[in-house]
């Protein structure tokens, strides 16, 4: 495979990752995966959560891709497939753990429109504690802000976290 194919099939699956996470975000996180992704909703009480498991279980396709293109002779179509699948991972956890909730301490402030939009909307997302009622499921892309609190507010603010007590960022 060439080099402008191999790009341009580890861009597409990045852009397909985001799919990917909005679906299983939306029907399998906040539906029979919920017993491990309420801990996300939750504030957590040490360094990680049950929901961290899901980052072990995303990672086995991209792991076997790469493992089946270097080693089992899958073809080189399973390496970029599974880098792009890696590479997705490591978007997804600079900006949702590192920058959204700060689990590593970083003095990251959003400027950019789009950084302020990603950030806004998934705090939005956060405001639930239930598996019902949440906005928001993509990370890369987010509907805009007003958007997303009209789909709350239609839904009668199901689930809404009670505010918290403890000043410092929300997420």
């Amino acid at each position: 495979m060439n080099w402008l194919l191999g790009i341009s099939l580890f861009l597409l699956t990045i852009i397909g990752m985001e799919g990917f996470a909005y679906a299983a975000h939306r029907w399998i996180m906040h539906g029979p995966g919920w017993f491990l992704h309420r801990s996300h909703h939750r504030e957590r009480t040490g360094p990680f959560e049950a929901n961290d498991l899901y980052a072990l279980i995303f990672a086995i396709p991209s792991i076997a891709l790469l493992y089946g293109g270097v080693n089992l002779d899958w073809g080189t179509w399973a390496v970029w497939v599974g880098a792009g699948i890696a590479a997705y991972g490591a978007i997804y956890f600079g900006f949702h753990d590192v920058i959204v909730h700060r689990r590593l301490s970083q003095r990251y402030v959003p400027r950019s429109a789009y950084m302020k939009r990603i950030m806004q909307a998934h705090r939005l997302h956060h405001v639930t504690e239930t598996k019902e009622g949440s906005v928001s499921f993509g990370f890369i892309w987010a509907p805009r802000p007003e958007v997303l609190k009209a789909q709350l507010a239609q839904r009668g603010n199901a689930g809404l976290r009670a505010p918290s007590a403890r000043p410092g960022p929300e997420a």
